[in-house]
């Protein structure tokens, strides 16, 4: 798990035209929730909170929100991020108080180890299915991603979430028969396969009409 520090100064103006001035200035209005306590607005500094999220510490990231001028702090997370759909700028921020004594329920990436022996030497396709599982723990011990290596598959095989070892502290919630990867034949010969199945039906359809005795006498006549 990564931890950042972070200033924030309490919103005393709040509504549309309050939020404008405040991303005027170079701000992000946010407001802080959950933990047993009231919602408090706040404002971020944008440029350090960009720096933040472009560093790719991950989405778990816990951060120790600090009271500008003051000695208050607070642990959270963030729940959630309005963006502008047309210029991609941040105009809203979520943060969920997080106890650090308390477990969550949170989604982890999954890190692909290796390279399968279907892919590397018969050719297969990998199948990327499940890219993150849902995990219960501790915010001290949210990992960073977890790791499947993948190099033993082979065509047809796959892996499922009950092979990756958890780290400690970390407890599945996914259920561990949920497929992670599976290596598929190569799409060459999947359409080949195709081709030939699709060949023997238009053969099937050709071929020519077998006609009985009494055919042969209705033909006569």
């Amino acid at each position: 798990m990564s931890e950042l520090t972070i200033e924030v100064a309490q919103r005393e103006n709040l509504g549309k035209n309050a939020n404008r001035r405040t991303r005027a200035a170079g701000k992000i209005p946010a407001v802080v929730y959950g933990g047993g306590r009231d919602t408090v607005a706040i404002e971020v500094d944008r440029p350090t909170i960009l720096s933040m999220l472009r560093s790719g510490s991950g989405e778990n990231t816990i951060f120790l929100l600090k009271l500008e001028g003051g000695k208050k702090s607070r642990h959270a997370m963030i729940k959630e991020m309005q963006v502008d759909s047309q210029t991609d700028i941040i105009q809203h921020i979520d943060f969920q108080r997080v106890l650090m004594d308390q477990k969550l329920h949170v989604q982890v990436a999954i890190e692909l180890l290796g390279e399968a022996v279907g892919v590397k030497t018969d050719g297969g396709v990998l199948d990327f299915v499940t890219r993150e599982l849902e995990v219960e723990c501790l915010p001290g011990d949210i990992p960073d991603h977890l790791e499947l290596d993948v190099s033993a598959l082979h065509i047809g095989q796959h892996a499922e979430a009950g092979a990756i070892e958890m780290p400690k502290g970390v407890e599945l919630l996914d259920s561990e028969d949920r497929v992670i990867v599976s290596i598929a034949q190569p799409r060459v010969a999947e359409e080949a396969e195709a081709e030939e199945e699709e060949g023997l039906l238009e053969a099937a359809q050709d071929e020519p009409e077998v006609i009985g005795r009494d055919q042969e006498e209705e033909a006569g006549d």
